[in-house]
């Protein structure tokens, strides 16, 4: 397990601020005056649970702290070997993984690409995001509407794109899902709509990025593979998946027997564990 530990995703990119020192059964998270942003507090908080545990099984020596400590090499191999002992990871059987294949074909498709131009609505710090997607919502209407002259698409993506590729009229090429950003394949790769007719996509795409607006100019189908060829992938992603699941309740069960002051840890499903 490397550090950073724990990265927790926070829900608020700000300080915290605190009247009460925030404590794990009594350990302080912090030093008196220091003051942490609430993502690396958290983070710290999960820390001083699985350390705190792995002292209790008797994988760390014990000694009396009053501030958590940070976790050198030997705290990460025991809460390694701890994480080991006392959480089970249930493993695929050949059913899950046939239902999971069949439910996700899409994700098993073999050289498959799309000739796609878009148009790039940025989202920076300082933009408005409601005026934005209103700007990106009034330029899908006037590309979707039948009448649209031809050009209109390349014109547009050169008025208004935030990216470079405008100076194309928008042509990003022949792209698979590997290529572009995740949001992006998942809506033009995996969804059930995904193999519509070519043309304007019907509805803005939400990124990363920003708002983009989408036309797929060509579509090169691929091979689906068969279930024999993906089965090994198929079952490191479901043990992955059940892995994260078993960590998420296994830290939210420590988490209910401690005593825990002066910082809310936030949704137990906002944990990342690595």
């Amino acid at each position: 397990m490397n550090a950073p530990l724990l990265p927790v995703l926070a829900t608020a990119a700000e300080d915290a601020t605190m009247s009460v020192t925030p404590r794990i059964n009594d350990v302080a998270l912090c030093a008196p005056g220091e003051v942490l942003p609430l993502e690396e507090l958290r983070e710290r908080a999960w820390g001083e649970l699985l350390r705190q545990r792995a002292v209790a099984v008797g994988l760390l020596p014990a000694r009396g702290v009053a501030i958590a400590p940070a976790l050198d090499a030997e705290a990460h191999a025991a809460i390694d070997a701890l994480l080991e002992r006392e959480v089970t990871t249930p493993e695929p059987d050949e059913a899950a993984c046939r239902r999971h294949y069949e439910a996700n074909r899409r994700r098993f498709i073999e050289g498959q690409a799309l000739h796609v131009r878009h148009i790039l609505f940025a989202v920076t710090p300082r933009v408005d995001v409601h005026a934005l997607t209103r700007r990106a919502e009034q330029a899908l209407l006037e590309l979707l509407r039948p009448d649209t002259p031809p050009g209109r698409f390349e014109e547009m993506a050169a008025e208004l794109s935030n990216c470079p590729s405008g100076a194309q009229g928008g042509d990003l090429g022949w792209i698979g899902p590997a290529d572009c950003a995740p949001e992006l394949a998942n809506e033009l790769f995996y969804q059930h709509d995904s193999a519509v007719a070519l043309g304007v996509h019907p509805r803005l795409v939400r990124t990363r990025f920003g708002l983009h607006i989408v036309r797929v100019m060509g579509r090169r189908p691929g091979k689906l593979l068969p279930f024999e060829t993906v089965r090994t992938r198929i079952e490191r992603d479901l043990t992955l998946r059940a892995r994260a699941v078993a960590l998420r309740h296994y830290l939210q069960r420590l988490a209910a027997e401690a005593r825990i002051t002066g910082i809310d840890l936030g949704e137990t499903g906002s944990l990342l564990v690595q």
